[in-house]
């Protein structure tokens, strides 16, 4: 049974339909990308499946795990084990990044059973090494001042803190030089695992160069118009998107 599985998903912003009939699944222990042209709907999915409250459902299903979450709100998405990176982070003045991260870890656990301020330093400690972080990154305010490619590392490092099972990662290669997206790619790789998957959303090959995905799927104009192997990023790199578009107006 697929981790994750979307049938026929219908969503709207102000009115505008975005999502036109979304069909998805992913497996455990697979890593998944998804393509598509700007305006094609690959960033409204993302905040769709983690329950974005701007974003209106009107027809489909989404089920984590055999549950259906269609209706279920941000925070439980998240116990439930999604996490979306976003494109945009935003910044959260006078709040550092050990004590976000220490507060989202401790929203997802039971009431009354916050996590030991030794234990949550041991696990903040050993990924930064992971992520070859100064541990001085985390006494600043989440995002205040950060360039791009300090905000994607930080997104990273919530990801690899926050441990959870489904991994959405909305452009997180975006403005990175190619020593930090070297040192996100290994990120992204050190979490994936067989109980683990990813959903990698990129307009670019060369994330998908360091983290190589076992599928790639298409989207245009709101739907899943295509599903392959891995490679098929070359054939796009090489044709682009019109060729899908053809077939699918043919």
């Amino acid at each position: 049974m697929a981790l994750l599985e979307i049938t026929d998903l219908h969503a709207s912003i102000d009115g505008k339909e975005i999502l036109k009939g979304v069909n998805l699944k992913i497996e455990l222990g697979s890593v998944n990308a998804l393509m598509g042209p700007n305006g094609s709907g690959k960033s409204t999915l993302a905040n769709v499946l983690m329950g974005h409250p701007k974003y209106q459902v009107t027809r489909g299903k989404i089920l984590l795990d055999g549950e259906d979450i269609t209706s279920m709100a941000p925070d439980e998405r998240s116990k439930k084990g999604l996490f979306l990176s976003f494109q945009y982070p935003s910044e959260i003045p006078g709040v550092t990044i050990s004590n976000f991260l220490r507060a989202a870890l401790n929203a997802r656990r039971p009431e009354g059973n916050k996590i030991p301020i030794p234990e949550f330093l041991r696990l903040l400690e050993g990924n930064l090494k992971k992520l070859k972080m100064d541990r001085k990154f985390i006494t600043r305010y989440l995002n205040q001042g950060f360039s791009g490619g300090e905000k994607k590392r930080a997104e990273i490092l919530q990801l690899l803190v926050m441990d959870p099972t489904l991994a959405i990662l909305d452009e997180t290669d975006s403005g990175l030089d190619i020593d930090a997206l070297r040192v996100v790619a290994e990120g992204v790789n050190m979490f994936m695992g067989r109980q683990k998957c990813i959903l990698i959303i990129t307009h670019y090959k060369r994330i998908l160069e360091y983290v190589k995905p076992d599928t790639l799927h298409v989207m245009i104009g709101g739907k899943i118009v295509l599903s392959g192997k891995g490679d098929l990023v070359d054939h796009l790199e090489e044709k682009g998107y019109g060729w899908i578009e053809k077939d699918e107006k043919s």
